[in-house]
């Protein structure tokens, strides 16, 4: 391989003190980069495009300097950085996916992960304070993207460091005592290491021995899952033992229990059942005569490599790509295709998706950087569905990185898309027209046909409603009523008589047509003989009342005293889903987390959907908005609405 830090590089910008966004000089940090690139043993063109991530050069021109490969890695890099850095925290395994959708090339995410690493040591050499989130972003996202890839060497020291940010205390009082005992931990672990050596050349069993350090995050975990102190910990110590034959490994696994004695249910047999990212080893725990604990772990040589470098390990096949060698081409596509898939998978769900196809989904972003995972050409109009189901309904523009686009524009990870919407209307049904192509994802369809079915069934339902039972009403509540009288129960203010509810003495009733709840905009009606009728301003009933009766509108608020904001209010709440064994549960569970009580319900199921009506008691119109939100995020469910 050629000494590929002497490249010149004439793309660079001209201001060479460039910093990274914590103050790192970009040049520092790409040779930082480097270091970590080169211990990984990666190729000749990943490290070329680490020494050039600065370059301003258009792809043609990369393309032409460094070549397709070369090229490909740095834009690839380049967008994954500047999306991850946009993106919101709390999403860690969407996050996590984000990575793979950049990264068609593992090469990519082991960039990435150098990067992260090398920001990570300067920020702990120069003792900066940096936000806590940053410090658990490390620890859930990236240490444990390292880890899913199986490259320990990384991530071991970034949880490390990525602790003593967090953690300072703790980190300097475990530090501090492990450095205390250093002297009488590394005699002891000399003395089991020469026994070892004596045992094993008596077997004639040729192996590599170790003394291996305890990492200070791994023991503080250990610590809290056990609720232990440090001075109870009694495996501190561990040795490891490296021989050429899986045969080998426990033939050593043998002789160590005889000479030691094993601590019940501390063994682990990972050569027989490998970790998901592929980690071979044997694990036991001894104790010698004199009561004295330590671990011990015992692999072959290729398995050592693979722990240490994961997917980087298998890097070699590369090579055989380039000789020609088709059974190494072969293997090498399967480790990378496995790799991704490692990525991908989440881990308590590892065996029900084996076999699945690799993700390929399209990861954009809300302005606040919330991550959205989107189906393959996926538009601006699904976009706006995936956030939100009455997002989509009242979307009637989106801009993508900053720019109006039309609905049917296909979306692109990394962008950054902004939904333009309606304070009310809904979807268009052009959106469903093939030829229109606004729609590629199956779930935003369904979510326009429910809307539109859901409207139809209104509408019948309206249509069937006797025309003389709405006349009656209408009658009954327009009628005179000269018992009732309005002086005593109202407040003056600025804008004339108020009706204060659940202040006044007037006696008042909520209307059960819009079921309104504080903090509602509302409107009084005086009935006969039922005193005032409170209705939602936007309510179709009070709309039909006003034309009828003007005169017997009052203006209304919300009380605010102690018994008020004590009351129950009765709402009515709209589900459509797409029906299945265990839908009911699952929403009922919903209301219960939310602590809501459902007083009725109603349900239907046609044509494979169902239509369901829950009657709730909510202290305020907030519960609600609650409750919708929940409720659009269960399985199956298509459309939710207050009625």
């Amino acid at each position: 391989m050629r000494d590929i830090t002497n490249i010149q590089d004439n793309s660079q910008p001209e201001n060479q003190t460039e910093r990274t966004w914590f103050g790192e000089a970009q040049v520092a940090h790409l040779e930082g980069m480097l270091d970590i690139a080169k211990t990984l043993y990666l190729d000749e063109a990943t490290l070329t495009a680490i020494i050039h991530l600065n370059s301003a050069l258009s792809t043609p021109k990369l393309q032409a300097q460094f070549g397709e490969e070369t090229s490909s890695l740095i834009k690839s890099f380049q967008v994954l950085e500047a999306t991850r850095n946009k993106a919101a925290a709390g999403q860690v395994e969407t996050l996590r996916k984000m990575l793979l959708a950049f990264s068609q090339d593992i090469r990519v995410v082991l960039m990435y992960l150098s990067s992260r690493l090398q920001t990570l040591r300067w920020v702990s050499q120069q003792k900066l304070e940096v936000p806590a989130e940053w410090s658990v972003e490390l620890l859930e996202i990236d240490a444990a993207l390292a880890n899913r890839l199986g490259v320990w060497q990384i991530k071991w020291e970034m949880e490390d460091l990525a602790f003593r940010c967090m953690e300072p205390q703790a980190y300097y009082d475990i530090a501090k005592q492990l450095d205390g005992k250093r002297n009488a931990r590394q005699v002891f672990i000399g003395n089991i290491m020469t026994q070892f050596e004596a045992l094993l050349q008596e077997q004639r069993i040729p192996a590599q021995i170790q003394g291996r350090p305890k990492h200070i995050y791994s023991i503080w975990k250990k610590m809290q899952g056990k609720s232990l102190d440090f001075t109870e910990l009694r495996d501190i110590s561990a040795i490891r033992i490296l021989v050429d034959t899986v045969a080998q490994c426990y033939a050593v696994l043998g002789i160590a229990h005889d000479v030691f004695k094993p601590v019940l249910q501390e063994f682990d047999d990972y050569i027989a059942n490998p970790k998901p990212n592929g980690y071979q080893s044997l694990h036991t725990v001894v104790a010698d005569d004199h009561g004295n604990i330590f671990e011990i772990q015992i692999r072959t040589q290729e398995m050592h490599h693979q722990a240490e470098y994961g997917v980087a390990a298998h890097w070699r096949y590369k090579e055989g790509v380039k000789t020609g060698t088709l059974s190494d081409a072969a293997l090498y596509e399967q480790r990378i295709a496995w790799a991704r898939q490692l990525i991908s998978w989440k881990d308590e769900a590892w065996e029900q998706m084996k076999g699945q196809s690799i993700d390929d989904h399209i990861y954009a972003l809300t302005p606040l950087g919330r991550v959205i995972p989107l189906d393959p050409n996926s538009t601006s109009l699904d976009f706006a569905y995936a956030v939100h189901t009455n997002i989509g309904h009242r979307c009637r523009g989106a801009k993508i990185d900053g720019q109006m686009v039309t609905l049917d524009t296909i979306v692109k990870s990394g962008q950054t898309v902004e939904i333009l919407t309606v304070k009310q209307g809904g979807p268009s049904r052009d959106w469903l027209l093939p030829d229109k192509a606004y729609l590629a994802s199956h779930r935003a369809k369904s979510k326009v046909r429910a809307w539109f079915h859901a409207q139809e069934t209104a509408l019948e339902q309206k249509d069937h409603k006797p025309e003389k039972e709405l006349k009656e009403k209408l009658e009954e509540e327009t009628s005179p009523s000269p018992e009732i009288l309005l002086r005593p129960s109202k407040r003056k203010s600025e804008g004339g008589d108020v009706l204060v509810v659940g202040v006044d003495s007037l006696m008042t009733q909520l209307s059960k047509c819009c079921r309104p709840v504080p903090p509602d905009e509302i409107c009084g009606f005086v009935t006969r003989g039922r005193g005032v009728s409170i209705h939602r301003e936007q309510c179709a009933t009070l709309k039909q009342l006003m034309q009828r009766a003007p005169e017997r509108i009052i203006k209304t608020a919300w009380g605010t005293s102690s018994q008020a904001e004590k009351s129950l209010f009765s709402v009515e709440i709209f589900v459509l889903a797409i029906d299945r064994q265990g839908l009911l549960r699952d929403i009922s569970e919903v209301y219960s987390k939310l602590k809501i009580n459902v007083i009725g319900v109603n349900t239907l199921s046609s044509k494979g959907m169902a239509t369901m009506s829950f009657s709730a008691e909510v202290h305020q119109a907030a519960d609600i908005q609650l409750a919708l939100q929940a409720l659009s995020e269960v399985r199956g469910v298509t459309e939710v609405a207050r009625k």
